[in-house]
C-alpha cells in the first residue's frame, strides 16, 4: 500500500538516495530541490515552465525526424497530404545547409536543447533569487520564435512550399514565447525592485 500512495503522490528525491561509494555524480539539498519542485510541486511558474518542457521537446522531436532526412539516414519524410506541403523539397534544399555547411535541423537541435536546459534550471524559487536565468529563458524562446518565423516566411516565399516538421517546430516556439513572459516579467519586476 506504501508504494502505490508514493507512486501516486510521486516520490521525493531525498528518499531515493543511492548507496554511498560508487561512481557518479554526487547530491544536494539543492538539486533535490530542483528534483521535486520540478516534478511535483506546483506555483512559481512551473507549470509555464513544465509547458515549455513540452512544446521544446515537441519541436526537438520535429528536428530529430528532419535530422535524419538531412543526414540521409532516411531517403523520404512522411509528409502531411496536400500541395503546399514538400518536405524533401525544402529540406534538401542548399539553404538548409548553408549556415555553418551543416544540417539545419542539427541547429536547431542544440537550440532547442539549450532552451530546454534553461528552463529546468533552478528551483521554484528561480524568478526572484536568480532572476537572470528567468530572463535569459525568456530572451533565448523571443530569439527561437523569431528565427523559425524566419525559416518559415522562406519556405513560403523562396520555395512556395512548407515542411509540416518545421512548421510544427515553428509553431512550438512561438507557444513556448507566452508560456515565458510571465515568469520573465516576474524576474524583470524583482530585479528592478533592487536598484
Amino acid at each position: 500500500m506504501e508504494k502505490r500512495y508514493r507512486l501516486l503522490r510521486g516520490v521525493r528525491a531525498a528518499e531515493v538516495q543511492p548507496a554511498p561509494g560508487g561512481v557518479g555524480r554526487g547530491s544536494s539539498a539543492a538539486a533535490e530541490r530542483v528534483s521535486d519542485d520540478l516534478r511535483l510541486e506546483s506555483g512559481d511558474f512551473l507549470e509555464q515552465r513544465r509547458r515549455l518542457a513540452a512544446l521544446t521537446t515537441s519541436a526537438i522531436g520535429a528536428y530529430a525526424v528532419v535530422g535524419l532526412y538531412q543526414f540521409g539516414v532516411v531517403r523520404r519524410l512522411p509528409e502531411v497530404p496536400g500541395a503546399v506541403f514538400d518536405a524533401d523539397r525544402v529540406d534538401a534544399s542548399g539553404e538548409a545547409y548553408a549556415l555553418g555547411r551543416t544540417p539545419d535541423a542539427a541547429l536547431g537541435l542544440v537550440s532547442a536543447a539549450v532552451t530546454l536546459a534553461l528552463a529546468g534550471t533552478g528551483d521554484r524559487h528561480r524568478w526572484k533569487d536568480r532572476p537572470w536565468i528567468a530572463l535569459l529563458l525568456g530572451s533565448k524562446v523571443l530569439v527561437d520564435a523569431a528565427g523559425a518565423a524566419v525559416l518559415f516566411a522562406e519556405q513560403v516565399t523562396r520555395h512556395r512550399r512548407v515542411c509540416s516538421w518545421c512548421t510544427l517546430a515553428a509553431l512550438a516556439n512561438a507557444a513556448a514565447v507566452p508560456a515565458a513572459w510571465p515568469e520573465a516579467r516576474a524576474a524583470w519586476r524583482v530585479l528592478r525592485s533592487r536598484r
